[in-house]
């Protein structure tokens, strides 16, 4: 039953991966990056590659490269490009690459690294000259244009909770804000910095944001459990049960459409 239960929840969570690449695919506009890569990249490395499933688009829309994704769970399928190839790997570790990268993409590694300034020095290490960098991440603090997420809300207690539990645990919850200062004192230049709003639900009347939205808020339902449930125990002192009602109220709460929460990317 435990192996049943393990398995469902790494499936929702892979469910939840490809989703969050849709989220992207949208608010980007059907841009797969934003980096000028140019048309014939040899060499293309995807930190923490998830599913696998950008790495593999990567691979079809450049033959020319030889595509890496490395992730600590080999969850990435079998039948992939002939250009593309996965590996388990510990990116906080040192790397080991002998030949440098035309171009290295990171996205969504929020609450997931302990020092970000050492991955950002390895990256510049381990790209060519003339070669680009791009971090892809969110300043995970929720907030609303009009003032609408009261801090009395559940969904803004469970951010600033899950924000305190991340720290906690000695993890950056919010690397998005950083990004820039990190990129320009580990070395690199021709720095470009971009905020995106990402809203929560279908609120925006923007029709992008709208479909951004939906997208988002589908995401974050799929992955609530996932999000909140190990850390709020074993960080929080939750008890199970506890974290269960606290994540029911939250699911109330989202569906209100006077609630018009975002965070940015």
């Amino acid at each position: 039953m435990v192996v049943v239960i393990m398995l469902t929840r790494r499936e929702k969570e892979n469910d939840r991966l490809d989703i969050a690449h849709k989220l992207f695919d949208v608010r980007l506009k059907g841009k797969l990056h934003l980096a000028p890569i140019g048309k014939n990249p040899q060499r293309i490395l995807d930190l923490g590659t998830g599913t696998g499933i950008w790495a593999i688009e990567m691979g079809d829309k450049y033959p020319s490269a030889e595509i890496l994704g490395n992730d600590l769970s080999p969850i990435q399928p079998r039948w992939v490009p002939p250009n593309v190839r996965f590996e388990v790997d510990d990116i906080e570790s040192d790397w080991a690459y002998s030949e440098k990268f035309d171009y290295i993409h990171c996205r969504c590694l929020a609450s997931a690294l302990k020092d970000w300034p050492n991955l950002i020095r390895q990256s510049f290490e381990h790209t060519k000259p003339g070669g680009w960098v791009e971090f892809q991440d969110l300043d995970i603090t929720w907030t609303s244009p009009d003032g609408s997420l009261k801090d009395s809300s559940s969904i803004y207690k469970a951010n600033r909770e899950f924000i305190s539990a991340s720290k906690k645990m000695g993890m950056e919850p919010s690397p998005g804000p950083k990004l820039e200062a990190w990129v320009k004192e580990a070395g690199f230049t021709n720095v470009v910095h971009e905020r995106m709003a990402m809203p929560i639900g279908t609120w925006p009347a923007d029709k992008t944001l709208k479909e951004v939205g939906a997208w988002n808020y589908l995401q974050y339902m799929e992955g609530l459990e996932g999000f909140f449930l190990a850390l709020f125990t074993r960080v929080l002192d939750y008890t199970p049960e506890e974290v269960k009602l606290f994540m029911a109220q939250v699911r109330k709460d989202s569906k209100d459409p006077k609630i018009h929460a975002m965070y940015h990317l």
